[in-house]
């Protein structure tokens, strides 16, 4: 396996380009291309990029790439946005991607985007078969409480969701 494959650099440069133009356009065919590395960089640079709009382009990712580090990362990503039109893309990962890598962070992305929505899911998450992404719920659970009754400053609580 070739760690930089022909043309990656060429397709990073072009990517900064346009990044710098906010070529949005762009990088959601970007989510498109055959190298996974460049289709993890393009959901990052969405979600700095756009709001509501993007999330449907990430929740497409999260759903159905092929490769587990990109879902992974576009679970993070919609976390990180800590909108509601993300929790039900997260939910639907959280206890149905096939790997437990994704599901914990689709649980993880829960507790950081803080929503009592997501109590449900996140209690089910506890019955996973999989120790890490049973930990993840409890993490997540856990800032959902802490967000319910104590919390005083909300960017305290997203950045110890999870």
């Amino acid at each position: 396996m070739e760690i930089v494959p022909k043309g990656r650099l060429e397709t990073l440069s072009e990517m900064e380009e346009r990044y710098e133009k906010k070529d949005k356009d762009y990088f959601v065919k970007m989510l498109e291309s055959g190298d996974f590395v460049i289709r993890c960089r393009a959901v990052c640079i969405l979600v700095d990029m756009g709001g509501e709009d993007v999330v449907p382009h990430i929740a497409r990712v999260l759903k159905n790439d092929a490769n587990e580090l990109v879902r992974h990362e576009a679970a993070f990503s919609l976390g990180q946005m800590c909108l509601r039109s993300g929790i039900k893309p997260l939910e639907d990962a959280t206890m149905g991607d096939p790997s437990l890598f994704v599901r914990h962070e689709a649980a993880v992305a829960l507790g950081v985007i803080g929503s009592q929505d997501a109590r449900e899911t996140l209690q089910r998450a506890l019955d996973d078969s999989s120790e890490q992404v049973r930990d993840s719920a409890v993490v997540a659970l856990s800032n959902l409480k802490f967000m319910e009754r104590l919390c005083k400053n909300e960017r305290f609580a997203k950045l110890t969701g999870g």
